[in-house]
C-alpha cells in the first residue's frame, strides 16, 4: 500500500507539473501571436502556427496523464480486492491455526502442508524458539510465542487499519479530480465507526457517487463541516441523560438555519473483558478494583468522554482505574490490547468484541447521525446517498453487526427535533 501510494503521488506530481509547464507554453505562444498579428506579416502568421502546435501537444500529453492516472487508479482499486481477499485467507487461517488443524491453514492461504511447516520452522529458527507445538492425538497449537505474534499481527492491524484506509481514501480523491468524469464525489468526515466503516461497500457500485471517507475525531469533523472541506460530518450522541453534555459541545459547531441532521444508526457501547471474564467484571466500578488493568481510548474522542461521564456518574475518578492514561485509536485497538491479555478490561462498541471474541458488558446507547448543510442537502448526489441509507441492503449490512440498529437510518431532522433541549450556535464557531 505504501509502496502503491508513493508511486501515485509521484505521477500526480509529474502530472501537475507537466500541465503547469505546457500551459506556460502555451500563453507565451498566445501573447506571441498577439503580438505579431498587430503587423499583419508572415511573422505573425508563423508564431500564431506555433502556438496552435504546442497547444495541441500540450492537449495530447495532458490526455496521456490523464490517461495513465485512470490506469494507476484502476491498479489501486485491483491491489485493494488483493488485499481484501488476502485479509480474508489470513483471517480463515488463523481461525484453522487455533483449532488446531495446519492443514485447513495451510489449505487456506493456498500454500502446501509442507510449504506451512517450512514458514513455521523458519521463523520458529529466526526467534531462536518454535511458533507451534505437535502432541500426537492432539494436533498442532500455537506456543506461547506463537501467540504473541498472532495477536501482535492483531494489534497492528487494528491500530493501522484506518489510518490505511483513510490515505487510500484521499490519494485517490486526488487523482480523481484529475479525470474528467461525471461521477460526484461526496466527503465524508466521520468517527469512526462498524456501520460508517461499511458505507464505502454500500456505494462501490453506484455510477453517479463515488465516496471520499476519512476519519476523524468528532469535533474535527464538525469542524470540517464549518470550513467547508468535507459535505457530511459523522458524530455520535448517547442516548438519554449523558447526551445532554455531549449535544451542547457539538452543537456549539452548527446552526438551525443552515444545517440538518441525517439519522443513521443506534448503537450500544460497554466493557471489553477478556474471553470467560477471569476477573470477575460486572460492574464499571469494579475497573477500580487493584488487579483490574484498563486500556482506554484517546482523549479528545467522544468514546473517551462518554466513559468519563460515566465515570462521574458513578462517583469514580479516572485516578482511581489503573491503566486509564493507556491510550488506543479505534474500538478495534481496544479490543485487541483487551485481547493480547495486556488489559482485562476495555470500553467500546460492541462489534469490536465480538471480533476478537471477547466478553462484553453494555453499559451505554449511541446515536449516531451525520451533520449536513442545508446547501448540500440539495445536491443529487446527497440525495441519492440518502436514499442508500433507507434501503434494504443497508438494513442488511446493519443487521450483522452485534448491538447496531438502523429504524430511521437516511432520515432528514431539524437540529431542534434532534436535541429539542439544546440549541445550535447562533455566533462563529471556535477556532
Amino acid at each position: 500500500v505504501v509502496a502503491q501510494a508513493s508511486t501515485l503521488e509521484e505521477r500526480v506530481a509529474k502530472l501537475q507539473d507537466e500541465v503547469m509547464l505546457k500551459s506556460e507554453l502555451a500563453a507565451m505562444w498566445r501573447r506571441s501571436a498577439e503580438r505579431g498579428s498587430g503587423g499583419g506579416g508572415s511573422e505573425a502568421e508563423a508564431a500564431a502556427l506555433t502556438w496552435k502546435i504546442e497547444a495541441e501537444k500540450a492537449l495530447r500529453e495532458s490526455e496521456r496523464w490523464k490517461a495513465l492516472a485512470r490506469r494507476s487508479e484502476e491498479a489501486l482499486r485491483s491491489k485493494d480486492d488483493e488485499a481484501l481477499h488476502l485479509r480474508a485467507s489470513l483471517a480463515e487461517a488463523k481461525l484453522s491455526v487455533e483449532r488446531r488443524k495446519l492443514t485447513e491453514a495451510a489449505e487456506a492461504v493456498g500454500v502446501s502442508y509442507r510449504h506451512a511447516w517450512g514458514l513455521v520452522e523458519t521463523w520458529g529458527g529466526f526467534f531462536g524458539q518454535p511458533l507451534v507445538r505437535f502432541e500426537r492425538g492432539k494436533g498442532t497449537s500455537l506456543t506461547p510465542l506463537g501467540e504473541k505474534l498472532l495477536r501482535a499481527e492483531q494489534r497492528a492491524t487494528a491500530r493501522l487499519g484506518l489510518q490505511l484506509e483513510s490515505l487510500a481514501s484521499e490519494i485517490s480523491s486526488e487523482i480523481n479530480q484529475l479525470l474528467d468524469t461525471a461521477v460526484a464525489t461526496l466527503r465524508i468526515h466521520a468517527s469512526h465507526g462498524f456501520a460508517v466503516a461499511r458505507v464505502p461497500a454500500l456505494v462501490q457500485d453506484h455510477p453517479r457517487i463515488r465516496l471520499d471517507l476519512r476519519y476523524l475525531g468528532t469535533l474535527e469533523s464538525l469542524a470540517s463541516l464549518g470550513r467547508g472541506t468535507c459535505d457530511l460530518a459523522g458524530f455520535h450522541v448517547p442516548v438519554g441523560e449523558l447526551g445532554a453534555a455531549a449535544a451542547r459541545q457539538y452543537l456549539r459547531w452548527l446552526r438551525p438555519d443552515e444545517h440538518r441532521i441525517v439519522h443513521l444508526v443506534t448503537r450500544t457501547q460497554g466493557l471489553f473483558l477478556a474471553a470467560g471474564n477471569p476477573r470477575g467484571i460486572a460492574r464499571l466500578d469494579d475497573l477500580a478494583r487493584p488487579d483490574v488493568r484498563f486500556v482506554n481510548r484517546q482523549k479528545g474522542s467522544a468514546t473517551r468522554q462518554l466513559f468519563d461521564h460515566l465515570l462521574a456518574a458513578q462517583g469514580l475518578e479516572p485516578d482511581d482505574i489503573r491503566g486509564y492514561g493507556t491510550e488506543e485509536y479505534t474500538h478495534a485497538a481496544v479490543a485487541a490490547y483487551v485481547a493480547s491479555g495486556m488489559a482485562d478490561a476495555g470500553f467500546g462498541v460492541q462489534p469490536a468484541a465480538h471480533q476478537f471474541k471477547l466478553d462484553f458488558l453494555p453499559l451505554a446507547r449511541e446515536d449516531y447521525y451525520f451533520a449536513v448543510s442545508v446547501q448540500t442537502l440539495g445536491r443529487p448526489e446527497v440525495q441519492e446517498f440518502l436514499a442508500l441509507l433507507r434501503s434494504p441492503g443497508f438494513r442488511d449490512i446493519v443487521g450483522q453487526l452485534p448491538g447496531y440498529e438502523c429504524p430511521r437510518a437516511g432520515e432528514v431532522s431539524t437540529l431542534a427535533q434532534v436535541f429539542p433541549s439544546g440549541r445550535g450556535r447562533r455566533t462563529p464557531p471556535p477556532r
